[in-house]
C-alpha cells in the first residue's frame, strides 16, 4: 500500500514539458542573446529623423481628419474603378491558374525528369522573385497604362505562388495510385489525369479561391503604378488631395475583400 503511494506521489510530481528547440541552454541564451543585441543595433543605426516625423503628425491628422466623412458623390467613377479591378482578378486569376498547372507538373521532382523539373522551377522562381509593384512596373513599360499591364503582373504573380503549392502537392501524393496505373499499363497523360490530378483537385480549387482573394487587392496596389484598376483612381484622388474620396475608395476596397471572402469561403464549404 505504501509502495502504491509512493509510486502516485511520484507520477503526480512528475509532469511532461516539451523539450527546447535547442537543447544546450548556453547556445540558446546566446541566440537570444544576440538576437537582441541586433534588434538594439539595426534600430540605433536607422535614420529615423524625429523631426521631420514629429512634423508630419499634424499633416497625417490633417489627411485624416479630410477623409470624414467619405464622399460617395462620383459613384460613376467609384464604380468604373472596381469593375476594373474585379475584371483584372478574374481574368488574372483564371490565367495564372491554368498556366500554373503545367509548371505545376514540371516542377514536380517524382513525376518529370530532372531537365524538366529544374526548367518547371526557375520559371516559378523567377515569378515569385519580384513584388506585384515591380513586375507591374516593368509591364506597364512594355504595354503602357492600363489593365493589360495588371493582368499581365497579376497573371505572372498567380503561376509563382498557385504553381510552386501545387508542385509540392504533387511531390506529397499517394504514390499507389500512380503504380497501379502503371500495373495497367496505362501511359503518362493517363497517370496524370486518372492518378495525379484527382488527389490534388481540392487544394487546387482551394488554391484558386485564395488567389483571386489575393489578386484582387493585388489589383488595388498594381493601379497605383499605372496597371489599371481602382488603384489609379485612388493615386489620383491622393494626387488632387481629395482625402474624401480617396477614403471612399479605400472603403469599397475594404468591402470589396469583405465579399469576396464571403464568397470563397461559400464555395469551399460546398464543395467540401
Amino acid at each position: 500500500m505504501a509502495r502504491s503511494d509512493a509510486a502516485g506521489d511520484a507520477s503526480a510530481t512528475r509532469a511532461w514539458r516539451k523539450p527546447p528547440f535547442i537543447a544546450n541552454p548556453w547556445l540558446r541564451y546566446g541566440l537570444w542573446l544576440g538576437v537582441l543585441i541586433y534588434l538594439v543595433w539595426a534600430l540605433g543605426s536607422l535614420p529615423f529623423n524625429w523631426e521631420r516625423i514629429a512634423e508630419g503628425l499634424p499633416r497625417a491628422s490633417r489627411i485624416f481628419g479630410g477623409g470624414f466623412p467619405p464622399d460617395f458623390s462620383r459613384s460613376g467613377l467609384l464604380l468604373t474603378g472596381f469593375k476594373e479591378s474585379l475584371q483584372i482578378a478574374v481574368l488574372a486569376t483564371l490565367l495564372g491558374v491554368l498556366l500554373s498547372i503545367p509548371f505545376a507538373v514540371m516542377a514536380a521532382k517524382n513525376i518529370v525528369p530532372k531537365p524538366v523539373y529544374l526548367f518547371g522551377r526557375a520559371v516559378i522562381i523567377v515569378s515569385r522573385s519580384f513584388h506585384p509593384v515591380i513586375v507591374a512596373i516593368l509591364f506597364v513599360a512594355a504595354v503602357g497604362f492600363g489593365p493589360l499591364a495588371g493582368v499581365l503582373t497579376l497573371t505572372v504573380y498567380s503561376i509563382g505562388f498557385v504553381g510552386k503549392l501545387l508542385a509540392e502537392e504533387i511531390e506529397e501524393i499517394d504514390w499507389g495510385q500512380v503504380e497501379a496505373m502503371k500495373a495497367t499499363g496505362a501511359g503518362y497523360f493517363a497517370i496524370l489525369t486518372y492518378a495525379v490530378f484527382p488527389q490534388i483537385l481540392p487544394r487546387q480549387v482551394g488554391l484558386s479561391m485564395y488567389q483571386l482573394d489575393s489578386n484582387l487587392r493585388a489589383s488595388a496596389v498594381v493601379g497605383i503604378v499605372g496597371a489599371g484598376g481602382i488603384g489609379a483612381t485612388l493615386m489620383n484622388a491622393f494626387g488632387r488631395y481629395d482625402y474624401d474620396f480617396a477614403f471612399a475608395i479605400l472603403l469599397v476596397i475594404i468591402a470589396m475583400i469583405l465579399v469576396s471572402e464571403g464568397i470563397s469561403g461559400w464555395i469551399r464549404k460546398r464543395i467540401w
